[in-house]
């Protein structure tokens, strides 16, 4: 099933907010088989919005729109739609309700502008946003669906997955089964690994489909099958999994899709081990990676951003000899650090990264984008300087997976 995004606001267009509702849209009903026809952004313009609906359902049978819905003027997306595809606003009493319940969870009081937000077009069947205040709302015309949802990104990716997701699978079923396997491969370009696996991808039966998912860092392999046999299906992964493991072996990391800080979390969870970061260059960008992960707190303890010599002489306890004559750069710097922040802290593992992120900084042999990291782990500590080409930004995030895999290979034996 092919379907089209329109996503709707002036603020889109202007640069000033940046659309993620499309990019999560199409993750999410991938799994389902759905495919993205077309993404187009529209302004706040009821000519504009109509033209765009309109250029959709040329093409698919769905539209999923985004955006225009708040409370004020300037949001005309509701108004729009109704007149699209006729009917009247009406006040929607469960959706008022709903507005209200929110409302009160925010300790808030209701308003004109709220209360204008449970009016909706009678031609749609709402779907009640229970975290936000715009209903979402289904519209069916000609046998084509579009699904009006707000422009929020947690509200959106909130209700999508809870409420429209399910009704679009049910609405339009799928007779095919489908099924997805993910893996995490580091240490390999996308170039040489598809060399690598070019006679791999010569032999999949035409209803497996292979592709590269490249992250700084690391690869995401997914291999993606839809047929009428669900057993045929599960024996033909089942062997191509098991010849992907025999080509790759310890270069693919996970099995499923899962960030390297996901992969860590598990691999300490597993070990029942803690960890702490040490971090100059990247400024904590290794600690918010690892944070992010939900339930990170059972096995990190903390951080040190160790920005300046002096913390890194008097709470990592780095020689001042090592700083002057080696410098914060270098293999000895890092090496104290791991080993300062694990015993600061009390930890079993820990990384430390010290580089030149840039766009100044470089000195002889040093250039911009030098970072020297150190993991450990246990008994056991590794090293290594790598270069990373980029931005300021890039540097940062190269650095950050770099460590967290390098105590990724710790955790696993390598």
């Amino acid at each position: 099933m092919d379907y089209s995004i329109i996503v709707v606001g002036d603020e889109l267009l202007i640069g000033q907010v940046t659309d993620t509702n499309s990019g999560w849209i199409a993750r999410n009903l991938r799994p389902y088989g759905w495919k993205t026809k077309s993404v187009k952004v529209v302004s706040d313009d009821a000519k504009e919005i109509e033209k765009a609906i309109d250029e959709a359902f040329d093409q698919t049978d769905v539209v999923l729109m985004t955006g225009g819905l708040g409370p004020t003027k300037d949001d005309i997306t509701k108004s729009t739609l109704c007149e699209y595809f006729g009917g009247e606003m009406v006040l929607d009493e469960a959706t008022l309700l709903n507005v209200e319940e929110v409302l009160n969870k925010r300790g808030l009081t209701m308003n004109d502008l709220n209360h204008n937000q449970a009016m909706v077009p009678s031609s749609c069947r709402v779907i009640q946003n229970r975290v936000g205040t715009a209903p979402l709302m289904w519209f069916e015309k000609d046998d084509k669906v579009l699904v009006s949802m707000p422009g929020v990104p947690f509200e959106t990716e909130t209700m999508m997955a809870e409420a429209v997701i399910p009704q679009l699978v049910e609405h339009f079923m799928n007779d095919k089964y489908i099924e997805y396997r993910t893996f995490v491969v580091i240490d390999y370009s996308e170039s040489v690994l598809a060399l690598t696996l070019a006679d791999f991808e010569s032999r999949l039966p035409e209803f497996v489909k292979l592709a590269y998912l490249p992250k700084p860092g690391v690869i995401r392999l997914r291999l993606s099958a839809i047929g009428d046999d669900e057993a045929e299906i599960k024996a033909a992964m089942d062997d191509l999994e098991k010849s992907l493991y025999e080509i790759l072996g310890k270069n693919i990391i996970a099995n499923e899709d899962k960030t390297p800080s996901e992969i860590l979390g598990g691999l300490l969870l597993k070990h029942n081990m803690t960890l702490a970061t040490a971090e100059s260059c990247t400024g904590g960008n290794v600690a918010h990676t690892i944070t992010q992960v939900a339930g990170s707190s059972a096995y990190f303890v903390g951080s040190v951003v160790s920005y300046c010599n002096g913390v890194k002489k008097n709470l990592l306890g780095v020689p001042e000899k090592v700083l002057n004559t080696e410098g914060a750069v270098s293999e000895p710097t890092v090496r104290q650090m791991s080993l300062g922040v694990s015993s600061l802290l009390g930890t079993d593992c820990a990384v430390a990264t010290s580089g030149i992120a840039g766009p100044g900084g470089a000195v002889p042999g040093k250039p911009v984008g030098t970072v020297w990291m150190s993991a450990k782990c246990g008994d056991r500590l590794v090293t290594e300087c790598r270069r990373f080409p980029g931005s300021r930004d890039r540097v940062i995030e190269r650095a950050t997976t770099h460590v967290t895999l390098m105590l990724i290979k710790l955790l696993l034996g390598e």
